[in-house]
């Protein structure tokens, strides 16, 4: 395990989560890495780029969608340039109801030196 690692993995997540629900394109495209994966059930989903990616997301979440958080982020492994997260995503409407929790895998990588999330692996309504 690689505390170091671990920080920025974490550090990564939320400004993913604080850039998502400010809906800053931006700062949200400055925490993956593209080209960007995502698999949900036996579909792989692929960004070659940032564009499209804040459009995407509101396409999955749905019309209700208002607010994510992270019910729970547990690291399961991590190296000098990798961190597996085990993740718990709970998606709200404009009146705090939940409309959506799944699990998620995420792999933040140190890439050009930068961390940021490489491949999800989600258990989301495809």
């Amino acid at each position: 395990m690689n505390l170091t690692s671990e920080r920025a993995a974490l550090d990564v997540m939320k400004r993913h989560i604080d850039a998502l629900n400010a809906l800053d394109e931006n700062s949200l495209a400055q925490t993956l890495h593209f080209p960007h994966y995502r698999l949900v059930g036996s579909k792989l989903h692929v960004w070659p780029e940032e564009k499209n990616y804040l459009a995407d997301f509101h396409k999955r979440a749905g019309n209700k969608w208002a607010l994510s958080k992270w019910d729970s982020i547990d690291v399961q492994e991590s190296s000098s340039d990798k961190v597996h997260l085990l993740v718990q995503v709970v998606r709200f409407d404009d009146n705090d109801n939940v409309i959506a929790k799944f699990k998620s895998l995420w792999v933040i990588t140190l890439k050009g030196k930068k961390w940021a999330a490489q491949f999800r692996s989600s258990f989301a309504a495809a």
